[in-house]
């Protein structure tokens, strides 16, 4: 199925209509790039119903701003969700969600967290639901001494950049959308316990 592209707006893919998962997209990586396209076909394939948010970020550089709209945005979202269980996947600027995981007791997946940003830091610091943090060496939003010290399983690709590849070499760069796309299946695959 090919999802709608209305921005502002959240698509849904059908699956246990008591588990569902929502993607969350960065400032310009939405749904459809390969990082949240997989994590949906992984969610799928264990049977979750996949809701895509689609949006276009406000133009503002303050993260404060950012942060406020994001969970807005995830607030609306979750909120009309009716399943028994909900989990979130977040790119970059979507990490801003992590607030509202901790709050709710949601298991997250958080691709490229942005580690520099405490607000998010301390919400994933704080949040005992299972949570899985994916992000580069080479990605100056990561930081992986402090996905380290947060206990929570975490994939740090070396040499990887913000989008999760390597500039100068695309096979790589698929490589690790495979090692990426594993560690969320493992991840999730443990969510039925």
């Amino acid at each position: 199925m090919v999802p709608e592209r209305i921005f502002g707006a959240a698509t849904r893919h059908d699956g246990d209509p008591d588990r569902v998962a929502v993607l969350l997209p960065g400032r310009g990586y939405v749904p459809a790039r390969p990082l949240l396209h997989f994590a949906g076909a992984v969610l799928r394939r264990h049977g979750w119903s996949v809701r895509e948010v689609w949006w276009q970020s406000p133009a503002t550089q303050d993260a404060g701003e950012l942060a406020g709209w994001v969970m807005e945005q995830i607030r609306q979202a979750v909120d009309g969700e009716r399943a028994e269980r909900l989990l979130l996947v977040g790119k970059s600027l979507g990490t801003f969600a992590a607030p509202l995981a901790a709050e709710r007791g949601l298991p997250a997946i958080w691709l490229t967290p942005l580690l520099g940003h405490e607000v998010v830091v301390e919400a994933l610091r704080r949040t005992g639901a299972p949570t899985l943090l994916v992000g580069g060496s080479a990605d100056r939003l990561w930081d992986g001494e402090v996905a380290r010290g947060l206990g929570h399983p975490y994939l740090e690709i070396p040499g990887a950049d913000h989008g999760l590849e390597t500039f100068e070499d695309p096979v790589r760069s698929v490589e690790i959308l495979r090692d990426v796309t594993a560690e969320m299946d493992r991840f999730v695959a443990g969510l039925r316990s």
